[in-house]
């Protein structure tokens, strides 16, 4: 089943998510946390964040990387996530702009694995 994925925006949605569990894949990491009853975001939507530091390049590289980390969110995200969560993707210097995208889809999946236990 296809979930709605709603893009994280504000800076304290990153924070929460940044004190929450995460996985390790090779061309990023993925954060992830299931939302508390009281917060305002529609239960049956899974949110996403995307984010890169300078440390992956410039302004061209870093957009880069941030397309691939959407591209792979909308594969398997929509499919593997869970309603309720916010996730956040982070590029990796050199990796996240090269690795094969089906590697990261494949990667994005063990992880969200790992992340939900």
């Amino acid at each position: 089943m296809t979930q709605r994925i709603e893009t994280l925006a504000k800076r304290p949605d990153f924070l929460r998510a940044a004190r929450a569990g995460r996985a390790h894949a090779p061309g990023f990491l993925v954060q992830g946390r299931k939302r508390r009853e009281g917060e305002p975001a529609d239960p049956d939507l899974i949110r996403v964040g995307y984010t890169c530091s300078k440390k992956v390049g410039n302004a061209v590289a870093r957009n880069r990387a941030k397309r691939r980390l959407r591209e792979i969110a909308r594969a398997v995200i929509t499919t593997e996530g869970r309603p309720g969560w916010d996730y956040v993707l982070i590029g990796r210097p050199e990796l996240t702009a090269t690795l094969p995208m089906d590697q990261m889809r494949a990667d994005l999946s063990r992880a969200l694995q790992k992340l939900h236990g």
